[in-house]
């Protein structure tokens, strides 16, 4: 029996990164982390101390596991600086065990672009737990053992919801390429319907936000009491705080830049759908929330997640280099504005003239 996606070609011998392209990865990590780096916010740490013990009916799977080792800030920090140090791990390993040119240059260009002091920006965002599970998920199912992979992607869901529309396509894809239909939809099963489980229960108890208030009011950093209101706004009385409009005119032209080159390089197809949607998916968070640049992260890393899993062991031809070339030439410019009045660093050592005046 075939599977719904065109299968990967066979295996061919792994290749040593030419010195050249390994340089070029190590310049552009550095490059990501001096842009971004930064500790962790308040913001990230206020959610961090959300726990299912605590009542809290979303997001709860991080506060719930550190919940034992207290509210200190420290044990925020370490959390997110494991989970950053892992995920950076994980795109080191893809980097040196992929076969083929195109798919390292893949990984050099998303550090290079906004995307990589994005991802050093965003420490302590439960978004890099979620990458983290589904880089955990595609390894597990590439040793075969895809009843691990769906439970990862059960927990991602425990992790934030918004997996539902970030890393759960990505992985249904990855899917799709190695499994039949139905027996991608019943691993896929689990994580989907606890997701809609989550969404459909209320995100609080009686009394937890004001509990955990209480409990934060003596912990060694300024909680944000902003952040654990989230939690006790309905979703249309979030809808009026921020213009849906607005966040999708930032996201669209991302969307069609990245789908457009993604069809350009597969040729539009009925195969071309389950990326496609996988790509776009994030495009669909404009109605969570007002995180446009955060959106606008994830959608272009969804991209190159699902277009490093379409390029498996094929090396790219000079006209599809030039196409992914002008592409990323395009997402060099969209901008990704940090939160909390950080700013992305410069690489130049003194402030330019014409921006002290």
């Amino acid at each position: 029996m075939t599977t719904l996606l065109e299968r990967a070609p066979v295996p061919v011998a792994a290749k040593t990164p030419r010195r050249s392209v390994t340089a070029l990865f190590v310049i552009a990590l550095f490059v990501a982390g001096y842009t971004g780096f930064r500790p962790p916010g308040e913001w990230a740490a206020t959610l961090q101390a959300v726990s299912l013990t605590d009542g809290f009916h979303r997001r709860f799977l991080v506060g719930t596991l550190l919940k034992p080792f207290g509210h200190g800030y420290l044990v925020f920090a370490v959390a997110s600086f494991v989970v950053l140090g892992a995920v950076l791990v994980a795109v080191t390993l893809a980097f040196f065990r992929s076969r083929t040119e195109i798919r390292r240059l893949l990984i050099v260009a998303w550090l290079l672009l906004p995307t990589g002091g994005y991802l050093f920006h965003e420490v302590g965002y439960f978004d890099q737990m979620l990458y983290l599970l589904l880089f955990g998920a595609l390894w597990a199912l590439h040793r075969n053992r895809p009843a691990v992979a769906s439970a990862m992607m059960t927990l991602s869901v425990m992790v934030h919801e918004i997996a539902l529309l970030t890393v759960l396509p990505v992985f249904g894809f990855a899917l799709l390429r190695k499994v039949p239909f139905r027996r991608a939809c019943a691993l896929v099963a689990p994580a989907a319907l606890l997701g809609a489980v989550i969404l459909a229960l209320p995100p609080v108890g009686p009394g937890a936000i004001d509990r955990l208030r209480r409990s934060l009011s003596t912990a060694d950093f300024p909680y944000r009491a902003d952040a654990l209101a989230l939690f006790g706004r309905t979703q249309t009385e979030s809808w009026r705080l921020y213009s849906i409009t607005g966040v999708l005119l930032y996201l669209l032209p991302i969307a069609i830049v990245v789908v457009g080159g993604f069809l350009y390089l597969h040729r539009p197809a009925l195969a071309a759908a389950v990326p496609v949607a996988a790509i776009a998916a994030p495009t669909l968070l404009a109605f969570g929330g007002w995180d446009d640049a955060r959106w606008g992260f994830l959608l272009v890393t969804n991209f190159v997640v699902v277009l490093w899993l379409w390029l498996g062991h094929r090396e790219a031809k000079l006209r599809q280099m030039a196409v992914l070339t002008a592409l990323f030439l395009v997402l060099t410019h969209v901008p990704m504005p940090y939160f909390d009045g950080y700013a992305p660093r410069g690489l130049t050592l003194v402030t330019p003239v014409e921006d002290l005046r």
